[in-house]
Parts: structure tokens; sequence; C-alpha cells
């Protein structure tokens, strides 16, 4: 890992080989549903992979139904992305409070994701790959 300098948030760190974050095109049509309704269906997703973590899928804002998320106030930081921030799915009720996050400033090494949202599965009916 190296640090490069302090933000207000946190350090700000590059991927590297002990901690590596790749970022790719997805081949596959990528939908993702709740309670009945397509919140996302794109054949644009990102999918970014970062050290041992599972993969996520990045979609963009353009393929969202926004008009079926609220923001929120929560946030976090991540040293390697930048500040996130997070909406929920209003149709989920609690089970899909702060379900999907973006980071509308990322870093220079994750500046594809900018204009994307991720959905944690657990938090959405279902997100799925389609051929």
């Amino acid at each position: 890992m190296q640090q490069i300098k302090d933000a207000p948030a946190g350090p700000i760190k590059v991927p590297g080989p002990d901690h590596p974050i790749t970022i790719e095109r997805n081949p596959h049509q990528v939908v993702i549903s709740m309670a009945g309704r397509i919140i996302a269906r794109t054949r644009d997703a990102l999918t970014l992979r970062e050290a041992a973590y599972p993969a996520v899928h990045y979609v963009p804002r353009k393929d969202v139904d926004m008009a079926l998320l609220q923001r929120t106030d929560h946030s976090t930081y991540c040293p390697y992305k930048g500040d996130c921030a997070y909406f929920s799915i209003p149709l989920g009720g609690e089970r899909s409070t702060n379900a999907v996050w973006t980071y509308e400033a990322p870093y220079p090494a994750v500046v594809s994701i900018k204009d994307h949202l991720a959905f944690y599965p657990d938090r959405v009916d279902a997100i799925e790959e389609r051929p």
C-alpha cells in the first residue's frame, strides 16, 4: 500500500500488489430488481474486483431508475476510492436502507466508477447477469 497524502476524510491509498483493484466492462446485461420492479438494467456495467472482496457491479446512473431511490445522509470513506454516498430503496422497506452506494468524486485509480451505482446483494431481491 502506498500512501500518497492525507485528505480531510482520511488517507488516500493507491491499489497495488498487496491490495489490487481491477475494473472491467461486464459483457453481460446486469439487471437489479426489488419488490417486482426493475431498479436497474444495463449492458454497460463495470465489474470491480478489490483484493479478496466479492466482485461488485457498478451500474451507470443513466441505467438506474433514480425515481425508485432515496438519497440518505449516510456516508463512508474508502482510502482507495474516496467518499461514498448512499441511497435507500423505499420499495424494499427497512431491509433496503442504504442499499445503494456511489463514489461521486472517486480517486484517480478508480475514476471509471464515477457516475455509477453499486447495490448490496442482500438488500435487493436479485442482481442478475444475463446473456
